[in-house]
């Protein structure tokens, strides 16, 4: 493991207690990202098959990414790190990623977001039980408020005509079931994630991450040489895309804030997600959103700012308040 990153673990907070800006910086990225990944998905899908489009991002990702590793001579992640990097690469690097692109060639980008966004829910439910981290009452409420937004958002989506991209005509079953699908894979692999984070830097663990998804995915090479070839040039560059900004820059910046904060927490910044499909999908793929929709996402981004904010300021040399980011190594398990 890298010194920087030794160094980076250790300073997770200011000096006065508040929460690292790099920290907060990574996740307005990645949620930025992974909102144009639904709709770009949902464009590059009418010329990819599920699993081509997963393999094509996959490897676009993983050439960035190890040319990035190769440069920082980061160095091989330790033996400790390992079972969550294959975890999380064969959840949700593979088989998230699988799942989600065959659920979008049945339903709207907005749905899918929002079916996607039970996956917050299960990773605070996860990481409450599996990792220790509790169940703060603010970040139950902020997820409870912010799902309550998603489901808004999907609904009005799809009674507006988000139509399947494989019939034109209403949401499918198989679609719903592919998006809950893809949701419980994300929810284990950032389960998986966590605990290697604390072993591996987030470049590592993403990098490697990546390496196992794309050899996960490598039985849909064929299919990925012959749509290659016969899409249309735009289509191509989506995928290349996908695998450079919501794959490898995307997932390196939540590592980056996944190990200075809970993954219960982190799950919880995804609902923003849902608000910006419906803003890019009205812009990038004319689907003009009603007003209903419009209210969840504002919903959404409701629920984000109460799961986020802090409680009280404490007081000068005070400890720092419950909600403070601490470092992953400290044994604490009270709700923060």
């Amino acid at each position: 493991m890298s010194a920087s990153y030794g160094a980076g673990m250790e300073q997770t907070t200011t000096t006065d207690g508040h929460v690292d800006r790099r920290a907060l910086a990574a996740v307005g990225v990645t949620v930025l990202l992974w909102a144009s990944a639904f709709v770009a998905i949902r464009s590059a899908a009418q010329y990819f098959s599920p699993g081509a489009l997963a393999l094509g991002r996959l490897l676009a990702g993983s050439a960035v990414l190890g040319v990035i590793w190769l440069a920082r001579r980061e160095g091989l992640p330790p033996r400790a790190a390992w079972p969550g990097i294959l975890g999380s690469g064969v959840l949700w690097f593979g088989l998230y990623m699988v799942a989600l692109n065959w659920g979008e060639h049945e339903v709207d980008a907005g749905t899918a977001a929002m079916l996607v966004t039970i996956g917050p829910v299960l990773i605070a439910l996860l990481g409450g039980w599996l990792l220790k981290e509790g169940f703060p009452p603010r970040l139950m409420i902020g997820m409870a408020v912010s799902f309550a937004g998603a489901v808004v958002v999907g609904i009005s989506m799809a009674d507006g005509g988000g139509a399947s991209a494989s019939d034109g005509g209403g949401t499918s079953v198989l679609g719903v079931l592919l998006c809950l699908l893809a949701a419980v894979t994300y929810a284990a692999g950032v389960v998986c994630q966590k605990p290697a984070l604390r072993h591996g830097s987030a470049l590592q663990v993403t990098t490697f991450g990546c390496f196992v998804g794309t050899a996960a995915c490598l039985p849909f090479a064929g299919q990925l040489v012959s749509q290659v070839a016969a899409a249309p040039l735009p289509a191509t560059l989506n995928v290349v895309y996908l695998g450079v900004f919501p794959t490898a820059l995307a997932f390196t910046t939540w590592a980056y804030a996944l190990a200075r904060t809970t993954a219960g927490k982190m799950g919880a910044t995804s609902y923003v997600v849902p608000a910006l499909v419906v803003l890019m999908s009205w812009v990038v793929l004319s689907e003009v959103p009603a007003w209903l929709t419009l209210a969840g996402g504002l919903l959404c981004l409701v629920g984000v700012a109460v799961s986020r904010g802090g409680g009280r300021r404490a007081p000068k040399g005070a400890a720092p308040a419950s909600d403070t980011v601490v470092p992953p190594s400290s044994e604490s398990t009270r709700p923060r």
